[in-house]
């Protein structure tokens, strides 16, 4: 009886594990200025995950806002308006965060009437990593990955 057990518990691992929770953060003005942005995916296979930007500008704020399902591999590109203002753009969905306060945070309809401002990285996967990609560079800068629990 007990090979069988073995047995159901080894073929039930991979379920066990298949969950993916990552999270990059974004380094705006200093290491202490950042938004961080937290994906989470369920199973592998499934073509969505779960997404949520942490805004710290620390010590006086730091505020989770959930963005929603998203696609599971679709880039996240932050761009910088300006008066600690940030415009997260996932294909065509679009978010507005703000650091001065951490309150403001809006689903956006369409861009701005002032544009999106430049463009300061990207958070993409890259082998399986969530990973913060500068703006005009081809390899990880400015920002770093911890996995879940740490």
């Amino acid at each position: 009886m007990l090979p069988n057990k073995l047995l159901v518990l080894t073929l039930l691992l991979p379920w066990l594990v298949a969950c993916s929770d990552q999270r990059a953060a974004l380094e705006l003005e200093s290491p202490q200025h950042t938004l961080t942005l937290v994906r989470v995916q369920n199973f592998f296979w499934e073509k969505t995950a779960r997404y949520t930007v942490v805004a710290a500008r620390m010590p006086d704020c730091m505020r989770r806002h959930d963005l929603g399902p998203g696609g599971a591999d679709s880039k996240m590109e932050v761009y910088s308006p300006g008066n600690n203002a940030w415009i997260l753009k996932q294909g065509k969905r679009m978010f507005a965060v703000e650091t001065r306060s951490c309150e403001g945070f809006a689903k956006l309809e369409e861009e701005p009437e002032g544009g999106l401002g430049p463009l300061l990285g990207t958070f993409q996967m890259r082998n399986g990593v969530l990973t913060v990609v500068a703006a005009g560079k081809g390899e990880s800068a400015g920002g770093s990955v911890a996995p879940a629990g740490q």
